[in-house]
């Protein structure tokens, strides 16, 4: 009688119990909100910003993202910081392509997000146009503050798994191709030929 009633009090039966329940999804979610790997594509103006997001004054370490990766294939997040012409959609196409999968970017500033003031023909406007965009941080330029707000929703909407219901959905990431206007980059091989010795 008594083992039944410690049963309906903690659901054990008396037994000590020094562990959590819940699912792995749950688990995985967490822990990919917790460890973002972000790798910087900083454009122009919004770039400063980002560095000083980076710094001891706003502590991104206290959000798993202390070190900012210069290798695309060690990233997980792409923040996209300024305007985007239209020579280096295709790098940022590319750099986007060889990030491990699941991989998040942030659009930091007005001209990523839409082009700014800036719209004119050598400009994209918009980074979504060339790869998907799942938070946008507005401003021109956006502060620490505002950038960290945005990682901050990213980190939220990973661990709710909305990000990855909503690519499932559509196809988002994949299914994006780089618009006619958008040249291939020109990539030559050191010695061939129309390069000049030296030229790196």
């Amino acid at each position: 009688m008594g083992l039944i009633a410690n049963v309906a009090e903690d659901g054990f039966g008396g037994i000590e119990h020094n562990f959590l329940t819940g699912k792995l999804e749950d688990l995985v979610r967490w822990s990919r909100a917790r460890s973002c790997w972000p790798a910087t594509f900083g454009l122009a103006c919004c770039a400063i910003e980002m560095m000083a997001t980076g710094g001891a004054h706003y502590d991104l370490a206290r959000y798993g993202m202390e070190v900012f990766r210069a290798s695309p294939r060690q990233a997980d997040l792409m923040i996209v910081a300024g305007r985007l012409s239209q020579k280096m959609a295709p790098v940022l196409r590319q750099i986007y392509d060889q990030m491990m999968e699941p991989k998040w970017v942030i659009s930091m500033g007005v001209c990523a997000s839409s082009g700014g003031m800036f719209n004119n023909y050598a400009l994209i406007q918009g980074v979504d146009q060339i790869v998907p965009v799942d938070v946008y941080a507005p401003g021109c330029p956006p502060g620490p503050e505002t950038l960290m707000h945005a990682i901050l929703t990213l980190h939220n909407q990973i661990e709710t798994g909305e990000l990855l219901r909503r690519r499932e959905a559509n196809g988002g990431g994949a299914g994006i191709e780089l618009p006619a206007q958008v040249p291939a980059p020109l990539v030559q091989p050191v010695g061939a030929p129309g390069r000049r010795d030296g030229a790196r």
